[in-house]
């Protein structure tokens, strides 16, 4: 998607198709910022290529709820990783080497995954909790999915729509913290960018059911603050 001077990749985190968009469009586009949906701690993961797996002595910062899902995450999208040849974060980190290649500046929009953790233990009802087991056992156990994807291509915009349908409607506390509050926080970094350098061209590399919203919600505040 494109608005203004900005150009933002929709990616899913283990297709290959996003390694190749990625690299192509900041080869291609030549932007002066690279904008990764990341914070200091996953890049530092990523590059120095650690495990940024939580530790038990990490609960007390994030929650037990937090904890849990991050380290269930971590391993299904691993499982999912071998399945299409992909590591879970090779297009953001392929991101950040080839915005070296054309001496772009990198910018991190996304807000600190320890913070999102927390947020994620407060919300997260009992309700959520027997849902998430619930699934999590037709999916990897009985592998039943009521939508079927190519997990080597980016969904089309029809399959995130009905997905995100699904998760607003069965996770609304998850997808409050994990989607909704996530979108703003990086469409208010984009936003910023985009005020502070008019002139510079910005590539914005961000999980494909996040970059719809992010679109809207970047015109919204730059309208916001452009009439205050």
């Amino acid at each position: 998607m494109r608005y203004k001077n900005l150009i933002i990749i929709g990616t899913s985190h283990i297709a290959p198709q996003s390694l190749k968009e990625v690299e192509s469009t900041i080869l291609n586009e030549k932007p002066d910022i690279v904008a990764l949906e990341l914070d200091r701690k996953r890049l530092s993961a990523l590059v120095g290529n650690i495990s940024r797996k939580l530790r038990w002595k990490d609960v007390w910062r994030v929650g037990i709820k937090g904890f849990l899902f991050s380290m269930i995450g971590a391993w299904v999208e691993q499982k999912l990783g071998q399945k299409t040849g992909v590591a879970p974060g090779s297009e953001m980190l392929l991101a950040f080497k080839t915005a070296q290649k054309v001496n772009a500046r990198v910018a991190l929009i996304d807000q600190d995954i320890e913070f999102t953790l927390k947020r994620f233990s407060k919300e997260l009802s009992w309700k959520e909790k027997w849902f998430f087991l619930v699934d999590l056992f037709r999916g990897l156990i009985l592998r039943k999915s009521d939508i079927d994807f190519d997990l080597a291509k980016v969904p089309k915009q029809e399959t995130i729509t009905k997905l995100i349908k699904q998760v607003k409607k069965r996770y609304p506390n998850v997808y409050k913290v994990l989607v909704t509050e996530r979108n703003s926080f990086m469409a208010a970094g984009l936003a910023h960018l985009l005020q502070s350098f008019p002139e510079k061209k910005i590539v914005a590399v961000v999980g494909a059911g996040h970059e719809k919203d992010i679109v809207g919600l970047v015109k919204q505040k730059l309208k916001v603050n452009f009439c205050s």
